[in-house]
């Protein structure tokens, strides 16, 4: 889906701001009919936010099932003779769009966008009701999946496998825009070079039928460079300046439909001009060794939960930079578009990751819930992986254009030691090369899951692996996690000649809290524990990249496992630096994008 934007024949009217906003505690919203008109004893809610610790009430943030969004909304009197659509941006994880009572829009996903035509129900210069319903309830057969347990006092709970707090609501834009009858519907940019040429391969799909299509391609000083004719074409660039991590370079390619010697359409996007690449056990970016430094991350801030702010977005990417970060995972979701514009502009690399988290039923004696088979009928079954076949085709079809995407993420710590696992994601592994036979893919390994056992490394170009040596095992015992961590990563790479990425490596710690023994919790410990972490990846070339698990503090739900959310930031919740992101500093800014020697 193309993200809307204005141009020369369409036009683009944000819809953020305050809405009414009501809980479906009795969960009679529909039978009522809330969406067909205006709300009553309605609260205020922000949008973009999530809606969780937005208000005082406990129960409001704790509520399992449907929420209501609404605002009235006036379509431009000049869009008469256009076609009217609105778009949201993320409902999580279900949203019902309601146009007059009138039912236009349903996506299951809470991460991607979704747009309904709305041309018959609406018209130029008139208002109309405009109603989103969002469910928050996680199943088994969704994606990320979850349980619904009702406890003992009879209230409802949502449980899940995943460590982060729920986050619900609309927490990104919602937008009505025009396009014109005949309308670009999607586009498929594929970069190359050889030498100082490079080249720029589009595939393009309509709406209605263009006598004649061109395509126009210029540089950042809005110079033409190429220019080719054709629904599908090839445009070729003398002296390419490529996209390089750190120094991005983006062209903009301009397509025009055109009926009657007329332009009935225009969209623009930035390309950036690069190549990914497995040779081996290296990771070229451009045919040069790439090696990620960075983190996982989390869209997750004080009061607006998941919701997407361009101030926090500008800060964060102010954070990496300043820690001499290349590169983060969208841990473990699809982030905002708008961090995927911000990276491709500023030159950060990025693991797409589909929201495929809490596949694993050993976690349960964690997070709660019964122990049960991670694959089966009540458990993640067919209808759990088609789930995870629509998040992957709706990833890639969302991000495919983004230079800064350089790898995509099926899931993140799956069990993967059991012939279930390889059958469960096989497809998906399969559909991500279908769909983009230009980048590799990766899953995400949990700790339990060695290279012994796991039956998922062999589908993947690249394995990745999250581990806490030092940490959840061999806690405060840095020596032998070091000796452990080496035995390990001696087995990885001895069986499997791919690269590998560290993709999680933490431990918690409190802000302030000091140690001169180096005590777990302390800054120091966090500090001491990249240390030998990073020791351990250097002895290693087949190691590619670092990301610290993470890159903030963050939400998540309570238990004794966690004090107030999760504790392994670099930097606090509010983005202040522990001493670890001094530490990273002094390493990561050194580097220039390349593997340090040991």
């Amino acid at each position: 889906m193309l993200k809307p934007q204005t141009s020369s024949t369409r036009e683009l009217l944000n819809l953020d701001g305050i809405w009414d906003f009501k809980v479906d505690f009795a969960g009679n919203g529909f039978s009522q009919n809330w969406a067909t008109a205006k709300l009553a004893n309605a609260l205020d809610i922000a949008v973009p936010s999530s809606y969780n610790d937005l208000f005082t009430s406990t129960d409001i943030r704790e509520h399992v099932g449907w929420v209501f969004y609404q605002r009235t909304v006036r379509v431009p009197r000049g869009w008469a003779n256009e076609r009217i659509n609105v778009r949201v941006d993320s409902a999580t994880h279900e949203g019902i769009v309601f146009v007059n009572g009138t039912e236009v829009a349903r996506h299951v996903g809470g991460y991607m966008p979704f747009s309904a035509d709305i041309t018959d129900h609406v018209s130029a210069g008139e208002e109309f009701l405009l109603t989103i319903a969002v469910n928050n309830v996680l199943t088994n057969e969704t994606i990320p999946p979850g349980r619904v347990a009702e406890l003992a006092s009879g209230k409802k709970q949502q449980t899940y496998l995943h460590d982060f707090y729920n986050y619900a609501g609309l927490a990104r834009s919602v937008w009505l825009f025009s396009t014109p009858a005949v309308a670009l519907k999607d586009v498929t940019v594929v970069t190359d070079f050889n030498g100082n040429v490079g080249s720029v391969d589009y595939k393009t799909v309509f709406g209605g039928t263009p006598e004649s299509v061109t395509a126009t391609l210029r540089d950042e000083d809005g110079v033409v460079v190429a220019t080719s004719t054709g629904a599908n074409g090839n445009l070729s660039i003398a002296n390419v300046k490529l996209w390089k991590p750190g120094a991005a370079y983006l062209y903009k390619l301009t397509i025009e439909a055109h009926v009657g010697g007329k332009v009935v359409d225009e969209y623009s996007l930035n390309v950036g001009v690069r190549t990914v690449k497995v040779d081996g056990g290296k990771f070229l970016i451009n045919g040069e060794p790439f090696y990620f430094t960075g983190f996982g991350m989390h869209e997750d801030h004080v009061v607006k939960g998941k919701g997407h702010d361009n101030a926090f977005l500008v800060n964060d990417f102010e954070l990496l930079k300043w820690v001499g970060a290349n590169s983060f995972r969208t841990s473990h979701y699809p982030y905002a578009e708008e961090v995927m514009d911000y990276a491709d502009r500023h030159g950060i690399v990025i693991i797409d990751e589909t929201a495929a988290v809490g596949l694993n039923q050993n976690f349960s004696g964690m997070f709660g819930g019964p122990k049960l088979p991670t694959f089966g009928p009540e458990t993640a079954n067919e209808k759990t992986q088609a789930s995870l076949l629509h998040a992957v085709r709706e990833l890639i079809t969302r991000d495919k254009n983004h230079p800064s995407v350089v790898l995509w993420s099926i899931t993140n710590e799956a069990e993967t030691g059991i012939p279930e696992a390889a059958e469960f994601f096989k497809p998906a592994f399969e559909l991500t090369r279908e769909l983009d036979p230009t980048r590799p893919n990766t899953y995400i390994n949990v700790m339990t899951e060695p290279f012994e056992r796991c039956q998922v490394a062999p589908l993947a170009d690249v394995i990745c692996l999250n581990r806490y040596w030092g940490w959840y095992e061999d806690h405060n015992d840095l020596e032998s996690a070091r000796i452990h961590f080496e035995a390990e990563l001696t087995g990885w790479t001895n069986k499997y000649s791919v690269p590998f990425i560290i993709t999680e490596y933490g431990a918690d710690t409190l802000a302030g809290g000091h140690s001169i023994h180096n005590l777990p919790w302390s800054e120091e410990y966090q500090s001491e524990f990249l240390r030998v972490n990073h020791g351990v990846f250097d002895k290693f070339p087949t190691v590619v990249g670092e990301h610290v698990w993470n890159f903030a503090d963050f939400q998540t739900k309570p238990g004794i496992f966690r004090v107030l959310g999760n504790k392994k930031g670099a930097f606090t919740r509010d983005r202040q630096p522990k001493a670890a992101a001094h530490a990273l500093r002094a390493r990561w800014t050194t580097l220039n994008n390349q593997k340090p020697q040991a």
